[in-house]
């Protein structure tokens, strides 16, 4: 065989290899940027369900307060209603 056909096999070999790792190189950024992308949004997620959770527990406390004691739901309705015994008289001034 002539060298130059040597030369010519061993160049294209090259060539493939270099397209081969730069496909590679590629794929492995590509890759790693959906990576990034999805250990922010768990960030993000986890921040949220503390949020909920927090929220939750604050409104199970609410509820067990509602269930337990008489005047705290005395007190939520007189405030959130309105609501005065007969005795008392309720003011109201706008805003």
């Amino acid at each position: 065989m002539p060298t130059w056909l040597h030369r010519l096999i061993l160049i294209v070999s090259a060539l493939a290899c270099v397209g081969v790792i730069g496909l590679l190189a590629t794929v492995l950024v590509q890759t790693r940027a959906e990576y990034v992308q999805v250990q922010q949004a768990e960030v993000a997620a986890r921040q949220r369900l503390a949020e909920v959770e927090a929220r939750l527990t604050e409104q199970e406390i609410v509820l067990e307060r509602l269930r337990n004691d008489p005047a705290y739901v005395e007190r939520v309705i007189r405030s959130r209603l309105g609501y005065a015994k007969p005795e008392e008289f309720v003011f109201r001034f706008s805003d």
